[in-house]
């Protein structure tokens, strides 16, 4: 159903993720400044993400987070939820009710996971090409997860919906781009793609205009920038 890559990079956290139902965006990722990013995906309860959320604020790591989860939660054995906390610890459940292919590879602040994949590959590839993209802007690093992850079979009824979100340490996203449907030819990390090759130049645009609203628009910005 979805595959995913949790991040933390310094004080940026970020996921993306990509499935074959639309609007993977709406339910599926969370994430709070300071605190920590969440992802409850296969057989969704989106509530279990600001839950969760709410749980690393008191300090509890993933773990513990992830067992009150289990505690609360009688369709548990449905949900896979990953989280990696501010300060990079990292991790997951799946449960035994997701669909195979299912699985996660947790690391030192990151983790990626997915179910119902065509293979095991998905998950290998996703997390050689997350460590494969270190020095790139954290965008960049989880757009390069997903789209090994697509390369290696993805999510067996297609990649019809993506999103990254990107927090840093304000209350607002830094990024935050969704591809919520994509029925066709072109699957949906491929628009979101394009999607980020748009918005990359302007990520310094709009982290320094809420200080500094004299700034010119964003076009009339651009044309000042060197390209290449």
């Amino acid at each position: 159903m979805t595959f995913t890559v949790i991040a933390r990079e310094g004080s940026l956290l970020g996921v993306a993720q990509c499935t074959d139902p639309p609007a993977v965006g709406g339910r599926c990722p969370y994430i709070r400044a300071n605190v920590g990013a969440v992802s409850t995906q296969a057989y969704t309860d989106p509530g279990l993400g600001p839950l969760a959320i709410e749980v690393l604020t008191l300090g509890h790591s993933p773990e513990k987070v992830l067992k009150e989860l289990g505690e609360t939660d009688p369709g548990f054995a449905w949900r896979q939820v990953g989280i990696v906390d501010r300060h990079g610890r990292a991790a997951v459940h799946t449960g035994t009710s997701n669909k195979d292919y299912k699985g996660a590879i947790t690391g030192d602040g990151y983790l990626v996971m997915g179910n119902y994949l065509t293979s095991d590959r998905v998950v290998k590839d996703m997390n050689e090409a997350f460590l494969a993209s270190k020095g790139k802007i954290i965008e960049d690093r989880l757009l390069a997860a997903i789209t090994a992850g697509r390369d290696a079979g993805g999510d067996l009824g297609g990649q019809r919906s993506s999103v990254i979100l990107v927090y840093a340490t304000e209350a607002y996203a830094r990024t935050n781009l969704r591809v919520d449907w994509a029925p066709g030819p072109e699957d949906a990390i491929t628009a979101m793609t394009k999607l980020l090759d748009t918005w990359r130049p302007l990520i310094p645009y709009y982290e320094e205009r809420p200080h500094k609203p004299q700034m010119p628009g964003w076009e009339d910005w651009l044309k000042t920038q060197k390209v290449g």
